[in-house]
């Protein structure tokens, strides 16, 4: 009886693992992968080739909808110069659902970025072109 168990115990184990989809995770999760992107989002930290700037991000606000519309709102500073974005688009799941890509109005703000971690309360976006790791949690 006890290998039965301890049996199904590994098998749980290795499931739950091989469902991981995401770098950072989690492992598992009830609600779908659009239902946990729909949020108004918010910088908790940003890296940039490993360097912290998350001061530059005065504010930030990007808004997914289960829809699939975007909105997004940024004022940053970059080389002593202030700056604000204001731009409404689409989002759309990229490469299997691992990639998220932003299609904005003004598309300079335009970008995909590989999901590293996607949780109710936390998502994790990699722009590996430009080193840049932001990480979001709900406004």
């Amino acid at each position: 009886m006890k290998i039965k168990i301890l049996s199904i115990v590994l098998l749980a184990g290795l499931i739950t693992a091989s469902c991981k989809k995401y770098d950072n995770g989690p492992g598992l999760s009830l609600r779908s992968k659009k239902e946990r992107v729909a949020n108004t989002w918010r910088i908790a930290q940003v890296t940039d080739d490993g360097n912290d700037v998350t001061d530059d991000y005065e504010s930030y606000r990007l808004t997914l909808t289960k829809s699939g519309s975007a909105d997004l709102y940024i004022r940053y500073t970059f080389i002593g110069g202030s700056y604000e974005v204001t731009t409404g688009g689409t989002w759309v799941f990229q490469d299997k659902k691992e990639q998220l890509y932003l299609n904005f109005d003004n598309d300079d703000a335009d970008a995909t970025y590989r999901i590293t971690k996607l949780k109710e309360d936390e998502m994790w976006l990699r722009d590996d072109a430009d080193n840049l790791e932001i990480h979001l949690i709900p406004q």
